[in-house]
């Protein structure tokens, strides 16, 4: 883009208005450079003291520079760097021996991107709109059509490919968090959808004949003279994808421990200590009981021989007769 090419352009003196700027549509969602229709005052910027204007070419709208583009400028502005030869010869030296294997490791990616060729382009072509995602997506559409690939899913493909490639699962945590409770949410929803249709439904039987006409299943009833309605009754459709779903990641009663069968075992395991893996063996109560005991009568022998001993100290004795404490 133009407004980029300026923007990284030796610096220049910013106390002058910009012959092309960046702006941004926000009703149409359109990003287009330009050159300013209108240049105002903004002496609260301090840093670069203009207000730009211009119109859409979509909409024709009036719209102001972009956002980001103003801060853009703003970093350009404050940015510092050495002026010196040794100043400029010092940030040489820095730089020398980088990147390292590891940091090379760790920022190949940083430049990387997604071309004709990339795997993502392939599956994913940028196709702004047609996708589920984009009507939630806060990629600016036009600039999107103009990759070969949709932004989201070339951001979704690179952190696979790092994360697989490194061995490292962390970089998928927070994908996979935000997976697990879309999908506990959906639960939920179906379970409130069972919830307020009931577990059965029931409709009138119905049936085809010869000539093409459908037959609602009636019958007279004979107890009350009235013509009833043949009810066919089913269970609720959501339960089946509902219990496949709940089997198929140990969400069971038996795999939560929720049965009579796992609390029963639950509870006769309680109570009991175990002594290692390495021996396969548990204590009841009554016998951690009966060893404290003997422990406790083991450390009474113990006090009366320490006691004992120190009655016969020398140093105390000497302590003791020096004191007037002696026996």
């Amino acid at each position: 883009m133009v407004a980029f090419n300026a923007i990284m352009a030796p610096k220049r003196d910013l106390s002058l208005p910009l012959d092309t700027v960046t702006f941004r549509c926000s009703p149409c969602r359109h990003t287009f450079d330009a050159e300013p229709l209108r240049v105002d005052d903004a002496a609260e910027l301090e840093h670069h003291p203009f207000a730009y204007a211009a119109a859409c070419p979509l909409c024709g709208r009036e719209t102001g520079q972009a956002p980001f583009h103003k801060a853009l400028v703003k970093a350009w502005a404050n940015a510092t760097g050495p002026k010196t030869s040794a100043g400029k010869a010092a940030v040489t030296k820095n730089i020398e021996g980088h990147p390292t294997p590891e940091e090379a490791l760790r920022t190949r990616f940083n430049a990387m991107k997604h071309g004709m060729a990339a795997e993502t382009a392939q599956y994913f072509p940028s196709r702004p709109g047609k996708y589920p995602a984009c009507s939630s997506c806060d990629v600016d559409h036009t600039y999107c059509a103009q990759q070969p690939a949709c932004v989201k899913q070339t951001q979704l493909f690179m952190v696979h490919h790092a994360a697989f490639e490194q061995r490292n699962p962390k970089h998928l945590v927070p994908i996979y968090s935000s997976i697990q409770a879309s999908i506990t949410a959906i639960i939920q929803q179906i379970l409130q959808t069972i919830i307020a249709d009931g577990v059965k439904l029931e409709h009138p039987a119905w049936a085809v004949t010869r000539e093409g006409d459908i037959v609602i299943g009636e019958y007279n009833d004979f107890e009350t003279g009235k013509k009833r309605t043949i009810m066919e009754v089913k269970a609720h459709p959501l339960l089946k994808p509902l219990q496949e779903f709940l089997s198929r990641n140990n969400l069971s009663l038996s795999d939560m421990g929720m049965t009579p069968k796992a609390i029963e075992q639950e509870e006769q395991q309680m109570g009991k200590l175990q002594r290692g893996e390495d021996t396969q063996a548990t204590l009841s109560l009554q016998d951690f009981a009966a060893k404290q005991a003997e422990s406790l009568a083991a450390l009474k022998q113990l006090a009366e021989r320490a006691n004992a001993r120190k009655q016969r100290d020398p140093v105390l004795i000497d302590y003791q007769q020096q004191n007037g404490d002696g026996q």
